[in-house]
């Protein structure tokens, strides 16, 4: 799993136990970080203002104020607000209204910062694993928010020059002309849309390029 060494983990919901229960799991898996919580968007934010992250969990049902209404467009105009002014923040949802994340879709393809959804269904292992997804910046979007199998041009290109060409993530971005941040960007959108995750420890490339040449985009 990912090593936590004084991380910065913000969670915020406004059930207390979840809240306790969230955290115990996260103290646990990562007894270095320092965990802090939230109860409401206001103090999400102003928690946000003050601290550096390395990752943020909210709930998308979330009042805006202490005795507001929980509701899930507050939510949903908190993560508009933090991908906006944190780019790179890593970033899990715990809700059971995944389908609502379709309104965020194009925010989410654009955010370089990690984006995992965790069912609130499931057991606090799946939560987990999407915490150590978010943190090693891949995406986990759910189906809902897809339509097909879309690839940007730039996803494409880079599909050619890794595995046609064989280069590594370096000579891509200066045959691209961007930032090696953008182009590991690039690999967690291709991973995330092939439905590719780090499981059973399975290299990440191979089965992308597995993938590429089983739907044609490569030869």
């Amino acid at each position: 799993m990912y090593q936590a060494n004084k991380q910065k983990i913000l969670v915020v919901d406004d059930h207390e136990s979840v809240l306790y229960a969230t955290i115990n799991v996260l103290k646990q898996q990562y007894p270095e970080a320092k965990t802090i919580q939230a109860q409401t968007i206001k103090s999400a934010l102003k928690q946000l203002e003050n601290i550096k992250f390395d990752l943020i969990i909210v709930d998308l049902a979330m009042p805006e104020t202490m005795g507001g209404t929980a509701q899930t467009d507050n939510g949903i105009q908190l993560l508009k607000t933090l991908m906006r002014l944190y780019p790179t923040l890593n970033i899990v949802i715990q809700t059971a209204n995944t389908r609502a994340l379709v309104r965020l879709k194009a925010a989410i393809s654009n955010h370089e910062g990690g984006f995992t959804v965790a069912d609130k269904s499931l057991p606090m292992s799946e939560m987990l694993t999407k915490v150590d997804w978010a943190l090693k910046g891949l995406h986990n979007t759910p189906m809902e928010i897809r339509s097909g199998l879309e690839l940007k041009p730039e996803w494409l290109e880079l599909l050619q020059l890794a595995f046609k060409e064989g280069l590594q993530d370096i000579p891509i971005s200066k045959r691209m002309n961007i930032s090696e941040r953008t182009v590991r960007h690039y690999w967690s959108k291709i991973y995330d849309v092939f439905r590719i995750y780090p499981n059973d420890g399975k290299n990440l490339r191979i089965q992308a390029e597995i993938r590429a040449r089983e739907e044609g985009l490569i030869d």
